[in-house]
């Protein structure tokens, strides 16, 4: 009984850890890969880095966008869900 008491204040610690830390985490990576999974031809997107585009060809890993000035080929992880999706509900109001 006296080591359980000893550990519990590690175990209390780390049950805080997971559910404040760990778990948001988790869901967060699980919700982006839904995003990048939900992409197709002519969606309009912003990249993490600003740039407004709207998506020309795709491939396993990359995303070729077309932008103003001409074609990019960037990582479908360069695309930011939070930006894109607002401008998605902009464009449709």
């Amino acid at each position: 009984m006296d080591n359980i008491q000893n550990f519990l204040p590690f175990i209390l610690m780390f049950v805080v850890l997971y559910f404040f830390m760990i778990r948001p985490q988790q869901k967060r990576a699980k919700t982006e890969k839904a995003f990048e999974s939900g992409l197709k031809v002519g969606d309009k997107i912003i990249t993490k880095s600003g740039i407004h585009a709207k998506i020309a060809e795709m491939a396993e890993t990359t995303i070729v966008i077309e932008t103003m000035s001409g074609k990019l080929k960037i990582e479908r992880s360069a695309i930011s869900m939070e930006l894109s999706s607002k401008l998605n509900t902009a464009v449709k109001k």
